[in-house]
């Protein structure tokens, strides 16, 4: 199986306010889309367990015109209190890089 860091052309996070973080992922064909959008690895479920989530608390939402797919999920520290290692979220799509599609 491939992992997404080898079939996705971008995998970014960032902050979407200090309370939450949003993902990236943009493909380049529509079979790379639809493999991402299938697997179980890019469930709520899965990725709340991987970020230590309430699995209703993840939102993964499909473009299938920009061959993207959107995540949402609150980050578990507040953006730029202390213990905060990362205030922009920008580092946070680390885990995401080796998950088999």
């Amino acid at each position: 199986m491939p992992r997404l860091a080898e079939i996705a052309t971008v995998i970014r996070s960032k902050n979407a306010g200090p309370l939450t973080l949003s993902f990236d992922l943009i493909f380049p064909t529509d079979q790379s889309f639809e493999a991402a959008t299938r697997a179980q690895a890019l469930r709520p479920i899965a990725l709340a367990r991987l970020y230590n989530v309430a699995p209703a608390d993840v939102i993964v939402t499909p473009y299938r015109v920009a061959r993207a797919i959107k995540i949402a999920m609150p980050r578990t520290i507040v953006s730029g209190s202390p213990g905060d290692h990362d205030v922009y979220g920008a580092q946070q799509h680390v885990p995401l890089l080796d998950l088999e599609i």
